[in-house]
């Protein structure tokens, strides 16, 4: 069975690059620290720990993808696709996308006071997708070649990147999909 992906609409595709609309999302959320790996893992393990069961209803969770991390520094994310990952080294939001068939009203309340439950509003991004294990260098290449594609198109950023990833740990390197996703204004 295909993990779940939230929906979106390309607006404009271009090799790697694209412009995606994606309406408002239910996350489930955390904000750890450390570096970003030592966050991703740390954020990864409680959001899991409430899908697998740590709930109000011991009830499972169907896993999303992406994970998305973020910075947190205060700053507003509006939305996260995959398991997606942005920030630094004084914070990071993680966040798992709820399935669709979810509301905020029907999904069950987190055991752990680390884990929250937001809607994210309708957000515009511009994404690049790429392969591999989306080290440090991979993600700072990314990211400068994709504000390239956005001064290219006369767009404007909203907000710092994020980082996606759509695949388990044990997926092969070179089969591994990872996303820089960075915010866009509204024309």
């Amino acid at each position: 069975m295909a993990t779940e992906e939230p929906p979106y609409t390309a607006t404009l595709q271009d090799g790697a690059f694209e412009v995606r609309e994606y309406p408002a999302l239910i996350a489930a959320e955390v904000t750890v620290t450390g570096d970003r790996s030592e966050a991703v893992s740390a954020g990864f393990r409680l959001l899991a720990g409430y899908i697998f069961g740590g709930n109000t209803r011991q009830q499972s969770i169907a896993m999303t993808a992406p994970v998305v991390q973020a910075p947190s520094a205060g700053e507003s994310i509006p939305m996260t696709a995959p398991v997606t990952q942005s920030g630094d080294a004084s914070g990071w939001v993680i966040r798992f996308i709820m399935p669709q068939a979810y509301t905020l009203e029907t999904l069950p309340t987190p055991n752990d006071s680390k884990v929250h439950l937001t809607t994210l509003p309708p957000t515009r991004f511009a994404v690049v997708r790429f392969s591999g294990l989306a080290y440090e260098s991979d993600i700072a290449q990314k990211t400068a070649e994709l504000n390239a594609f956005i001064a290219k198109q006369a767009l404007t950023a909203a907000g710092p990147p994020a980082l996606a990833r759509y695949n388990p740990p044990w997926t092969l390197w070179f089969l591994r999909r990872n996303e820089v996703m960075i915010p866009l204004a509204h024309p």
